[in-house]
Order: structure tokens, then C-alpha cells, then sequence
């Protein structure tokens, strides 16, 4: 992108100003290199962003963005209901909250390796993964509509899980608001025997070992120490999220015009948050936020089970889940706004009123995913960040590479190989997949977390390495 394009706020933070049909500027969180490397589809999706009815400040970008569909990836918007404001499928995603979620295992590394090997067999035969993978959960129609209503609290009074979980995660674990019956037949039908599985693309479960801590005070807080092993998974709302964000997608384009708006791309389809449309998408928007937590604390179960077989001295206690495609009714000052997060984390800092007590103090924590073959971050959300994009940081890396140039860059085995020869441990359906995830295919996600710090989104607090990978 041209640097020329846009106006310094300060070292980390550049505003595209107001032009023709924004209605508010556009404001991009990221180093000058950052910025330069990212695409121009970026500077041309914020400003489109901008001109849709009812945003709220500015269209905001995160250090880690790159195209998407519709909003960039890692783009904040927040539009008020009272104001016209809209409702966006596009400004979601298609896996909707695809999120990360992280346990302490109370172990040291030296632990995990001696039982390396193992570990990473056993994990993957517990944890299905890649494309249309699914698990022994067989759920019926009954069911899949209990789950799409309960979320994660569903999960664990169904045997997935402990109670205490459900102080760790966003909204306790269940989304309000969920509406079943707005979810498709066909939705649901994808859905029904993929619970528990991570998929495919960037979806991973990661066993990491902590290898920096940045604020002591915050890793204390978060229970973290050097050496300490956690466990990440990331993953979303599976075929029944993308089916979601399919079907409104197309409502949507086909009704702007009813509505009276005018959209600059047609991938930016959205509705008034009070039609009935938008409404709506709400609830089974809602309903495939309750899906994802489900998935992942259905697979925290299964990791559990795996770990009290080979390591039975690890505890597994939740630190936090935390989403990343949503979007969320919050109350930010005087306003109450629906704050669309695509590729972008919440990231509430200390005494907010949505945080669980053992939390307060630190403020919530901030999962940050990196690369296979890079490492991950774990931060804390500040009270600047409220002010500075509705409390919201980056995400993960961002894509430095499409994933066919890199599949015709690197073969799969190529990169298990150069990674095993570091200690970490890969295991894959999908070689081809693996090669779309080579680590160099990415950002470095170590200039994206500065980033974000410096620009006051969030705090760093500890750096986490992969010891062993399940990759879709």
C-alpha cells in the first residue's frame, strides 16, 4: 500500500481521511513496514467500509490485514441501530466465530518431549481434522438446536467439559440472542456429525511450550511461567457457519436496494439491523457463535481424555476462549453498537464489567495465533484499546501468501520434515494442507504483536512456541 495514501497519526496509527460517500475515516494500527506490505485491496475495502449507513468513529484495520471478503480481514466497524446502521454478513466472515481458546497444563516442557511422540499419535487419533472431517458425535434435529441455543454451557451439562470452564469464555459460554429457527435445514444438516473436529485451512491444536514472558505481573495473573505447556485450539462454526454466511450473503445483495442502500461492492451485502432480515441473520448468526463454542469445548474434552492417559499429572484449566468473527451488541461510552470483529480479537481491558473476577485486574486475555512453525502470543486487553477501536486487537499473523502460491511453493512433506528437524511435531490428513499453512506463507506474527502493542490495542504478556501441531 502507498504510504502516500494516507495521513501519520502517529508512529503506529494512519487515518485515510473522509472522501466522496465515507461517512467516517478509515484508520489502519500498524508499523510503517506493515503498512507498506500491505495490499491496496486493503485501503479500497476500509474506505467501502466507511461508507456504509450508520458506522460509528472510523472503519478501523488491525496490524494483520489482508483481503477478505467484503471488510479486510482484521477489520473493526461498529454501526448504531438508532442511526440506520447496519448488519453485515460480510463484516462477520463465513466461519463465524472462528476463535482460540488456551489451557494451562501445569507441566514444563521437558515433560511433554519425553512423551513427544506419543502425545502427537494420540492427539490426532482423538481430534478428527481436514476437509468435511467428522467426529463420533452424531447429533439429531433436537439436539443440533439445543447446541445452536446453549453453546458451550450445552456442551458441558451434555458430559463436554467442567462448569468452571464457563467463567473462561466469552459471554459464559452462550451467546444470547441465538435463534435456531433461523438457521437453515441445511445449515444444520452440515453440522450434525462435524462436532468436535477442527476442520480444515488455518485451524490447528497446538501443544506449546511458553518461551518469553514480556510483563511478569499480567503471566502471573494468567497463571504463565517460562517453560510452563499450553494447549491451543482454534477453530469455528465448521460447514454450518460458512452455509450461514452463504445464504445471508445472498439475502442481503438481493434486498440492499429495498432498503435503500447503495453498496460500493457487492460483497459488503448487508441490512438494517432493525429489518427483518437483519434481525434475522442475528439469530443465527448468534446461533453459529454458540456452535463454535460448543466445537471447541467438545474438543478441550477430548484433549483432556487424551492428556489423563499420558500425562496425568496436567491439569488443563481454561485461561480464556475468545472469538474472532462475530459481531457483538456492546455498550462503548454513552452508545449502545453493534461492533463487527472480522480476523480481529475483543479485547476488553482490566475492571470491564464483562470479565470474570479472577480477571479484572489483568483484563481479558488476547489469543493470538501465529504460524506452525513461529510461535503464537498470548496479550491482555487495555483501557486504551476502548477508545482507540471499541476494544479490539489483531488476530493472528495475517496472510503474507495466497494459499495456492503457496502450495506451488512448497510440498507438505518438505515442510513436516523442516519442521520436525526443530522439534515440532506435525500431524495432517491433508499434505497439500500443510503446505497452504507453511509458516513462511504468513506474516511475522512477532511485528504484528509489536504492533498492536505499541499502537496501545493490547499488552503483550508471554510468547508461546509449538511443540506439537494437529493440522486440518
Amino acid at each position: 500500500m502507498e504510504l502516500s495514501l494516507l495521513t501519520r497519526r502517529t508512529e503506529y496509527e494512519w487515518e485515510i481521511p473522509r472522501r466522496g460517500a465515507m461517512r467516517v475515516p478509515a484508520v489502519i494500527f500498524a508499523s510503517e513496514a506493515l503498512v507498506e506490505r500491505m495490499d491496496r485491496k486493503v485501503y479500497e475495502q476500509a474506505v467501502n467500509v466507511a461508507m456504509l449507513p450508520g458506522i460509528v468513529g472510523a472503519s478501523y484495520v488491525m496490524p494483520d490485514a489482508h483481503w477478505g471478503y467484503g471488510f479486510p480481514i482484521g477489520g473493526v466497524a461498529a454501526f448504531d441501530a438508532d442511526e440506520g446502521g447496519v448488519i453485515s454478513a460480510g463484516g462477520v466472515g463465513f466461519d463465524i466465530s472462528c476463535g482460540v481458546r488456551c489451557l494451562l497444563t501445569g507441566v514444563k516442557s521437558a515433560e511433554v518431549r519425553a512423551v513427544q511422540h506419543e502425545l502427537a499419535d494420540a492427539l490426532y487419533g482423538q481430534i478428527p481434522a481436514g476437509v468435511g472431517s467428522t467426529g463420533s458425535i452424531q447429533l439429531g434435529v433436537s439436539e443440533t438446536d439445543a447446541m445452536l441455543a446453549g453453546g458451550a454451557r450445552w456442551a458441558v451439562q451434555s458430559g463436554w467439559g467442567e462448569a468452571r470452564d464457563l467463567e473462561r469464555i466469552e459471554e459464559g459460554g452462550q451467546m444470547a440472542g441465538a435463534e435456531p429457527a433461523a438457521v437453515s435445514a441445511r445449515a444444520k444438516q452440515r453440522q450434525m456429525d462435524e462436532m468436535g473436529t477442527l476442520g480444515s485451512g488455518n485451524h490447528y491444536l497446538e501443544v506449546q511450550r511458553v518461551s518469553a514472558i514480556f510483563d511478569a505481573a499480567l503471566a502471573q495473573q494468567f497463571g504463565l511461567q517460562t517453560d510452563d505447556v499450553v494447549v491451543m485450539i482454534h477453530c469455528g462454526s465448521r460447514g454450518l457457519g460458512h452455509q450461514i454466511g452463504t445464504e445471508f450473503l445472498k439475502r442481503m445483495a438481493e434486498t440492499a436496494a429495498e432498503h435503500g442502500i447503495v453498496l460500493a461492492d457487492r460483497e459488503l451485502a448487508c441490512a438494517p439491523i432493525r429489518s427483518e432480515l437483519g434481525q434475522r441473520y442475528l439469530g443465527a448468526m448468534r446461533a453459529a457463535i454458540n456452535c463454535a463454542l460448543a466445537n471447541r469445548q467438545i474438543l478441550t474434552h477430548l484433549v483432556r481424555r487424551v492428556f489423563a492417559e499420558l500425562l496425568p499429572q496436567a491439569a488443563l484449566a481454561l485461561l480464556y476462549d475468545v472469538s474472532h468473527n462475530t459481531c457483538k451488541l456492546e455498550r462503548h461510552g454513552a452508545r449502545t453498537l453493534y461492533v463487527h470483529r472480522k480476523g480481529a480479537t475483543r479485547a476488553f481491558g482490566p475492571g470491564h464489567p464483562q470479565l470474570p473476577a479472577a480477571l479484572q485486574a489483568a483484563g481479558q486475555p488476547v489469543l493470538i495465533g501465529g504460524s506452525m512453525g513461529t510461535g503464537s502470543y498470548i496479550l491482555a486487553g487495555t483501557s486504551e484499546s476502548e477508545e482507540r477501536a471499541f476494544s479490539s486487537a489483531c488476530h493472528g499473523a495475517g496472510r503474507a501468501m495466497s494459499r495456492h502460491q503457496a502450495s506451488r511453493t512448497w510440498r507438505g512433506r518438505e515442510v513436516i520434515e523442516a519442521l520436525a528437524a526443530r522439534g515440532i511435531i506435525v500431524r495432517s490428513p491433508s499434505m497439500r494442507g500443510v503446505a497452504e499453512e507453511a509458516p513462511e506463507a504468513y506474516k511475522d506474527v512477532a511485528e504484528v504483536v509489536d504492533a498492536a502493542d505499541a499502537a496501545g490495542l493490547a499488552r503483550k504478556v508471554a510468547r508461546v512456541e509449538p511443540l506439537i501441531c494437529i493440522k486440518g
